[in-house]
């Protein structure tokens, strides 16, 4: 979420507006306050902005974080502001506010509503995955959801069509759909608990699907590549691939460890004849048990791999490698690029 600032710093004003005091001597808005480059300080960063409590903040208050970020990157802040007052600001800006453009997120496609939704969706299709009707309206709620989500965390730079993206709604969901439908046939003969893990693998399918589909500009135009400074040096097809399958990876992560171990608590559960109370009262508990792990799996998913992600210069496409060297001075090549993986 850092990247665009990093790149494109906003020049600092030498003198206060009214009302304003100098930030504290050497406090960076931009500056991660965890190592980004580890994965505990990621963990420590995506704890914080996947915090589902974040949904509940309203237009005044991300308004009024985007404000004192702003304002600090202009080296001035309201007189009485501390550096937790400007960390929690900084938080509340990252939760909803798109890192390329600086556009307000929309609701249901920002990182603190992966737990409320994903509970939702998760329990419904644990529970309703039986005939081909319950498996069709799971999954088109699931993908609806899914894709918002990928269009909202996509890298900007890349622009994608409405066709694009009804294409790649529609392939998703029927993507998982089949998978599902074509498991639940295979497995009629299998354990009962295969069955219900073809939820599980019909997401998983869905995701390899929708995530690709949607940021299909990526693959054919290629993400933008910086250096260590932040000057663009060109557009990589090799570095989409790379950020588009550390993101489906992430995606699966985070949805399969509650898809996997729900199933396996339901059916010890349910051989208590008092919790078997029909479907509702089943996915009711699922989604509950679902939210418990996605607290957990959403913040470690999205810390598993840098958010500004990098690349040997010496994998790149040839002809970018050519062109970086065209634009540096003899020997003064950069060993190493860096793009925006989305999320």
């Amino acid at each position: 979420f850092m990247m665009q600032h990093d790149l494109e710093p906003s020049p600092r004003q030498t003198t206060p507006p009214g009302g304003l005091v100098p930030v504290p001597e050497g406090f960076d808005i931009d500056r991660p306050r965890w190592d980004q480059q580890s994965f505990l300080g990621r963990l420590k960063y995506f704890a914080r902005i996947t915090n589902p409590l974040l949904v509940f903040k309203s237009n005044a208050e991300l308004n009024r974080a985007a404000e004192l970020v702003a304002s600090a990157r202009q080296g001035y802040v309201p007189s009485g502001t501390s550096e937790e007052d400007l960390h929690r600001a900084k938080i509340t800006y990252d939760s909803a506010f798109h890192p390329d453009t600086g556009e307000k997120m929309t609701l249901l496609g920002r990182m603190c509503a992966q737990v409320p939704g994903g509970m939702v969706l998760i329990g419904g299709m644990l529970a309703f995955y039986r005939t081909l009707f319950e498996v069709t309206a799971a999954q088109f709620f699931n993908q609806t959801f899914n894709a918002v989500v990928n269009y909202t965390n996509r890298n900007a730079k890349s622009s994608i069509t409405n066709r694009q993206m009804l294409v790649a709604y529609l392939s998703a969901t029927t993507g998982a759909v089949s998978v599902a439908v074509g498991l639940n046939s295979l497995v009629k003969k299998a354990p009962p608990i295969m069955a219900r893990w073809v939820p599980m693998v019909a997401v998983a399918a869905a995701n390899c699907i929708n995530i690709p589909t949607v940021r299909q500009r990526e693959l054919v135009e290629g993400v933008l590549v910086v250096d260590a400074e932040g000057n663009p040096l060109g557009k990589s097809r090799v570095a989409a691939v790379k950020g588009i399958s550390q993101v489906c990876f992430s995606r699966i992560f985070m949805a399969s460890v509650g898809m996997l171990l729900v199933p396996v608590l339901m059916q010890r559960m349910e051989r208590n004849p008092s919790l078997k109370r029909g479907k509702l009262f089943s996915a009711s508990v699922q989604t509950l048990l679902s939210g418990a792990f996605l607290i957990f799996t959403v913040p470690i998913g999205c810390s598993l791999f840098p958010q500004r992600s990098s690349l040997q210069t010496s994998r790149l496409e040839q002809r970018l490698q050519l062109s970086i060297e065209q634009q540096q001075c003899p020997g003064q090549s950069p060993d190493r690029v860096y793009f925006n993986k989305g999320l």
